[in-house]
């Protein structure tokens, strides 16, 4: 009895994960998705994988790793040589990132809610907003190093 190892096109692929087929593309691109192998006609083909690595990365980026930090994750899984501290450090440092965000967004808010504040809402052509916004000496208490992080 022979065993047939399943293989997908981009398309099934990027459709099984939710990832887009360009950035699928781009991930191989990177080196983060190994190249597939083609069909005699130039089409890429996925095999099971490919499918379990796309799930990888996806589940990273949704937790917020940067596509450094996916990089540095999968060589420790590719090289069969990681420890649970390792992992565990990278995950507390996302953590970490995640917490600096997630202040940087309470300040922006902060500034936003103050700065709409100034409104008064009426149907008026002037606005205080737009005014705040193109006033390069009024304090919307941000400082260039408070923007949120990508």
């Amino acid at each position: 009895m022979t065993s047939t190892k399943r293989e997908y096109s981009i398309g099934e692929l990027a459709a099984r994960t939710g990832v887009n087929k360009e950035t699928i593309r781009y991930y191989e691109k990177t080196g983060v998705m190994p190249d597939p192998p083609r069909t005699s006609s130039g089409y890429r083909m996925y095999g099971p994988e490919h499918l379990d690595r796309l799930r990888f990365i996806r589940r990273c980026r949704q937790l917020g790793f940067s596509m450094a930090d996916i990089g540095s994750l999968l060589e420790l899984v590719d090289d069969h040589d990681y420890s649970c501290a390792e992992v565990k450090s990278l995950t507390l440092m996302q953590a970490d990132a995640v917490s600096a965000k997630i202040r940087d967004l309470e300040r922006l808010e902060k500034t936003l809610r103050k700065v709409a504040s100034r409104c008064t809402g009426r149907n008026v052509p002037d606005c205080p907003v737009i005014d705040a916004l193109l006033d390069p000496d009024d304090q919307l208490e941000l400082r260039d190093n408070d923007r949120v992080r990508d």
